[in-house]
């Protein structure tokens, strides 16, 4: 039973971490396309959708999806330097 009760607690605590993380990685892309953005338009327009669909669920409260999402698109910017 405590194991399930600090499993329980450590689950909840967890959410508003993700929740924590979604914005500093949508500033972290800001940056990067403002500093050097990619050179291909596609690349581009990929970049800013993805960064655009992780705020849309970040703000619907789908954090670890908004994550996955935000990765991808910071992955992208990376491999386009």
């Amino acid at each position: 039973m405590r194991r399930a009760t600090l499993l329980l607690a450590a689950l909840l605590l967890s959410t508003p971490l993700y929740a924590m993380h979604c914005p500093q990685d949508m500033a972290k892309i800001d940056q990067l396309l403002k500093t050097a953005p990619p050179a291909d338009p596609e690349v581009l327009a990929e970049v800013q959708r993805l960064r655009a669909e992780g705020e849309q669920l970040h703000k619907a409260g789908n954090h670890s999806e908004s994550m996955k999402v935000l990765d991808e698109a910071l992955n992208l910017l990376q491999a386009s330097e």
